[in-house]
């Protein structure tokens, strides 16, 4: 089984989308691809058409029950996608209280790590989406993957959140977990110098880190949302997906295999 962790310390770069899409991408190959929501603001769950008010359990539960889960737990707390060989770990509101609660307690960082190896054998892929705030929740998602990928639209603000994500993952090695990642430019409109100078200051800052190509602006992601599907199920033919199809044969040539 193979985890990536999509995170970024800015909101609004193209994490949802990110996920859902390589997600629904990673099904239409044939992989079995489990996608989960550490976000208390649940996007990745109100994606699918699922209430994060209304559940009976989430993964808020796994955190609850730590070190005593089990997989049959675990299994139970999982929701299907309206794609084949896609589910969803869904988020829940109580995810804002964890680090009040229990973010002093010894070896919270590592129960995502722990409960995803209960279900190494039942998926290919594993697929985080990160809240946009370090705390927990981005300390168990990073902790539990083999490659970060870091959504980072092109215009100034972004980059600067893109600094506050390299620096967690420094802190992140000096923990003794050295983090491999890939930065993918998102968002990108050529025809805006604001897009274009984001995207040079990113290869010139970054370089063999950056992803060599972009996921451009395209309405179908909206459209997808709304219709409650991954993106490449919706409209596969539409530019957005096929840059994150391209992005995707990139990663699978990067990952370890599933």
């Amino acid at each position: 089984m193979v985890i990536w962790t999509i995170a970024n310390q800015k909101g609004g770069v193209g994490k949802t989308t990110t996920t859902v899409t390589l997600g629904g991408l990673l099904a239409e190959r044939g992989y079995r691809v489990l996608l989960v929501d550490t976000d208390p603001h649940a996007s990745l769950t109100y994606y699918f058409g699922i209430d994060a008010e209304e559940l009976e359990v989430s993964v808020y539960d796994i955190f609850v029950r730590g070190k005593n889960i089990t997989r049959e737990e675990i299994l139970q707390s999982l929701c299907p996608s309206t794609a084949e060989r896609l589910d969803i770990l869904p988020a829940s509101m109580s995810l804002a209280t964890l680090d009040r609660s229990m973010g002093n307690k010894g070896g919270m960082g590592l129960i995502v790590k722990k409960a995803l190896q209960l279900i190494a054998k039942d998926y290919d892929y594993v697929l985080i989406d990160c809240p946009p705030v370090m705390g927990v929740l981005m300390v168990n998602a990073l902790a539990a993957c083999d490659r970060v990928l870091i959504p980072v639209q092109t215009e100034f603000l972004a980059l600067k959140g893109l600094e506050r994500m390299i620096a967690t993952m420094a802190l992140m090695r000096s923990s003794q977990q050295d983090l491999a990642f890939t930065i993918i430019p998102t968002m990108y409109d050529k025809r805006t110098k604001a897009s274009l100078e984001a995207y040079k200051e990113l290869k010139a800052k970054y370089q063999d880190k950056v992803w060599s190509a972009v996921v451009p602006i395209d309405t179908k992601f909206r459209d997808a949302s709304l219709a409650q599907t991954p993106p490449n199920a919706f409209a596969g033919a539409s530019r957005g997906v096929f840059a994150y199809n391209t992005l995707l044969t990139y990663l699978l040539q990067l990952a370890p295999e599933a």
